[in-house]
């Protein structure tokens, strides 16, 4: 690490917000080359301490200092001038356009887009990341996105480089690949800001922590002389509770029920499912492990809906849904919570209570066309309520909430539906500790209510935590279930990575639901 000079000093920073101070008197240091982990709770304020360093919010009280000279008021471009660059949580890509010509709005001056796409090339070989100046966005992985989006601040050649949440949708090779670079980075001696709610990635790369609670700082920390139990205490003010795992009777039929599903890739990145077979009981949650583009994305648009298979076998309670679209599939009582918050999961500029229409007109909040905006608005603010989500109401739009708090509230809209099944996808990705134990507990709950779950997951621990059986998604086929009591990592880990991958039919069939 490089001479530990001061790079940015923030002190007593302070940012109100009507009816609530997302950060109160934050000071804090990072040296030069020093990566320095931001943790704590959704909503305690760290989004918005980094938006005020970048320039993109200001600061009411406070002042920052970057090698020494004080900002005042700034704005994200005098910010790039300055060499400090963020990467935020949501992408920020136009699709419909190449790699270069995004890369190209970032830079000053007239380009030429054959010379820059040489130094896109000669970059991304120099960091060992895998980036095509020529392709179109909208064909990329959401792992070659973010490889895009950290590339386009290399170039800048930042001194401050600022993450937020950037592994909450990698796979792990991924992860160990931009690992690489951020280290390889911070050897250059570029500082880096890192935000995540993964304690053991913090763990393993990070110099030193910063840990906010409700929007002040609570201590500060070395991470790798720090368990991942303690920091989390730290970030939650308290201990966390483990999942409890009533014993549950299943229904003796199931509730969905998949007969040798095949289906194309679902865009350029995607993966041919190749005869998936897979029961789901009531009283029961079945996860799906696997590491990302191995057919999860295939499997969950064919079981929502959107997706059409009149050719495959899908059931719900014994009826035909291949050939059914996601509202009718939903009025049949099935719950879909997707991989992708914004867009997918909720409209960005919308609000919460009329996102929560997208869903819950099947349970009356529209009726024949016609908004029931009391029904909508008294529905947004129980489950804002219910699931802790932080912010100022059923008014607010959704793009203005944090990542986690936006799961939150999309994951409680879909349980607030009471569904028959409910499938969710990276059901915490980026909630912080604390609310992922109390996701985890209202699935389970779910479940041993009498409604089927299936969990699509690429955290194991999640999965060996809340599911009765575990199957393997690898290489576009599915593994045999895995008991409870018989699953392991190791065990889960040799068929994701396809040794001993065993198929339902070939010697070793998914256990009995019914025997739970």
């Amino acid at each position: 690490m490089q001479a530990m000079t001061r790079r940015l000093e923030l002190t007593n920073i302070t940012k109100r917000y009507p009816g609530v101070i997302a950060n109160d008197a934050i000071t804090l240091g990072v040296s030069a080359g020093e990566i320095h982990a931001i943790l704590g709770e959704n909503g305690a304020g760290k989004s918005t301490l980094m938006k005020i360093i970048y320039g993109a919010v200001a600061a009411d009280d406070g002042e920052i200092r970057f090698e020494g000279k004080p900002l005042g008021v700034h704005s994200p471009g005098h910010s790039r001038h300055l060499g400090i660059e963020m990467v935020y949580q949501h992408f920020s890509l136009f699709e419909t356009v190449s790699v270069a010509q995004n890369i190209a709005l970032c830079q000053d001056g007239r380009l030429e887009l054959t010379a820059l796409g040489d130094r896109i090339r000669q970059t991304a070989e120099r960091y060992g990341l895998v980036v095509d100046p020529d392709k179109i966005v909208f064909d990329l992985s959401v792992g070659e996105r973010q490889q895009v989006e950290i590339l386009r601040c290399l170039l800048q050649k930042p001194k401050l480089l600022i993450l937020d949440e950037p592994t909450s949708v990698l796979a792990p090779q991924a992860i160990d690949q931009l690992f690489e670079v951020l280290r390889a980075l911070a050897k250059d001696g570029c500082s880096i800001l890192y935000i995540s709610h993964k304690l053991d990635e913090v763990r393993a790369l990070c110099d030193s922590a910063t840990v906010l609670r409700n929007g002040k700082v609570t201590g500060d920390v070395d991470p790798r002389q720090a368990t991942s139990h303690e920091l989390a205490v730290m970030m939650v003010g308290s201990d966390l509770p483990m999942t409890k795992m009533p014993k549950t009777t299943v229904s003796a039929e199931p509730v969905l029920r998949v007969k040798n599903l095949s289906a194309e890739p679902f865009g350029e990145k995607g993966r041919k499912l190749s005869d998936i077979t897979l029961d789901v009981h009531a009283g029961e949650v079945v996860g799906i492990a696997g590491v990302s583009g191995n057919g999860q994305s295939e499997l969950a648009v064919c079981l929502s809906g959107e997706a059409l298979d009149p050719n495959s076998l899908i059931q719900l309670d014994g009826a035909d849904i291949g050939h059914l679209p996601p509202d009718r599939r939903r009025k049949m009582g099935l719950a879909y919570v997707p991989e992708e918050r914004l867009g997918r999961g909720a409209v960005p500029t919308h609000s919460l209570m009329q996102n929560a229409i997208l869903t819950g007109y099947v349970r009356g909040l529209a009726h024949m066309g016609l908004v029931k905006k009391a029904r909508a608005r008294a529905f947004a603010n129980a489950t804002i309520d219910r699931y802790s989500v932080k912010t100022n109401g059923a008014g607010a739009q959704a793009n203005s909430l944090s990542g986690g708090n936006l799961q939150k509230y999309i994951l409680g809209r879909e349980l607030s539906l009471e569904p028959r099944l409910l499938i969710a996808a990276q059901p915490t990705w980026g909630v912080d500790v604390g609310a992922a134990s109390f996701v985890r507990q209202k699935i389970v709950d779910l479940s041993r209510n009498g409604a089927a779950v299936l969990i699509i997951s690429e955290e194991l621990d999640e999965l060996l935590e809340i599911c009765d059986r575990i199957h393997v998604l690898s290489n576009g086929r599915l593994s045999a279930a895995i008991p409870r009591g018989e699953a392991t990592r190791e065990k889960l880990g040799l068929n994701i990575g396809g040794a001993t991958l065993h198929l339902p039919g070939s010697g070793e069939e998914p256990s009995d639901a019914a025997a739970h």
